[in-house]
């Protein structure tokens, strides 16, 4: 029986900094939507060359319906999203009142393939969301090319991916709006958040309208997205060790890369500009991914598959076989700034042994 401590798949690196940003925030008594969201907010905005400016809100989802519903999404419409990802995306456009059309990914990135994009699209397409998929750029020249042509906006997702860049342009401010998460797991948090940027001020405008409810004339439908300034302090903290945790995060996965070389496993795709958020594998057609992750639980270290499931596979749809192959035989192992290097020699080992054990 193993009796080595646990290594949790994915763990938030937060210490004294943050404790004592948030400890301010408190003492100031000012703990709302204040100052430091707003510094937090001009952060991003420069960050990612966003003059529009920057919205804050209290979570990833919430972000996503403010932008849908900033960009005028509603009922009756289509947004099309990637088929691998999180149910995030599937809530936030129901939210919006529309319809979530999924798209099909490219087996290689695992992002939404631009191609099947193009088959999907109808007239009432009124977005579509091009997910950044584990720290990897979406095909944004091709995605924007069918936007343009098709007069379709192109949200930016990049829960999983700040810092990343395309070309040396960073995530997030290539799309005509983008979205960020702070959630607990996500390359920079503060326990939950989230931040949507826009190239529209029009559009900006009327986000930081809908995201606060109250003191309006109008009965203008809007929601309580606001982020407190103790999110705020937390989350400009984590942005300011960006840098840190980008560099950690690549430190494991070229150890990952070179020693699983000579397994019989496939090793992620890697592109210039991209960020490690997760470092997933494949494996053998033989091999079950349940059981592989049940292995590697015995070692002590938790894995996980990469999405809970397809999007198709909740709305009881078929025609997406390069989804579905990815879920069937994907595995994500740990890879994050707090590891240290003992825990990185052990999954190393781990995932050396269990791949020859796997069937």
């Amino acid at each position: 029986m193993n009796t080595a401590p646990h290594i949790p798949h994915s763990k938030p690196c937060l210490g004294e900094e943050e404790a004592a940003a948030a400890a301010v925030v408190i003492r100031s008594g000012q703990i709302a939507q204040a100052k430091r969201v707003a510094a937090l907010e001009n952060s991003f905005a420069r960050f990612c060359g966003r003059p529009a400016g920057a919205v804050a809100v209290n979570s990833g989802t919430a972000a996503l319906h403010l932008t849908l519903a900033a960009m005028g999404t509603g009922k009756g419409d289509e947004v099309i999203i990637s088929d691998f990802v999180c149910t995030a995306l599937l809530n936030a456009v129901r939210h919006a009142g529309a319809r979530p059309v999924p798209a099909d990914i490219d087996p290689k990135t695992l992002n939404m393939d631009p191609k099947d994009v193009t088959r999907r699209i109808t007239e009432k397409t009124k977005a579509i969301i091009a997910v950044h998929l584990f720290g990897m750029p979406a095909d944004m020249n091709a995605l924007m090319s069918i936007g343009m042509q098709r007069k379709v906006p192109v949200i930016e997702d990049c829960a999983q991916s700040v810092g990343a860049t395309i070309d040396g342009r960073p995530l997030g401010g290539i799309g005509h709006a983008s979205v960020f998460s702070f959630y607990a797991t996500k390359v920079i948090t503060c326990g939950e958040g989230g931040l949507a940027l826009f190239s529209s001020g029009k559009a900006a405008d009327r986000a930081r309208d809908l995201r606060d409810y109250d003191n309006h004339a109008d009965d203008t439908t809007r929601w309580n997205y606001k982020m407190t300034d103790i999110q705020a302090a937390i989350a400009q903290t984590q942005f300011n060790r960006l840098g840190e945790f980008i560099n950690r995060r690549k430190e494991i996965a070229e150890r990952y890369t070179a020693a699983f070389a000579g397994l019989d496993v496939e090793l992620p795709f890697q592109a210039p500009g991209r960020i490690w958020f997760r470092y997933v594998i494949g494996l053998r057609k033989d091999h079950s991914v349940e059981s592989w992750i049940k292995k590697m639980a015995d070692y002590g270290i938790a894995c996980a598959k990469p999405v809970f499931a397809p999007i198709h596979r909740m709305l009881g749809i078929s025609g997406y076989g390069n989804s579905e192959s990815a879920w069937n035989r994907l595995v994500s192992i740990p890879v994050y700034p707090a590891m240290t290097d003992r825990e990185v020699d052990r999954v190393i080992d781990a995932v050396r042994k269990t791949s020859r054990e796997a069937a």
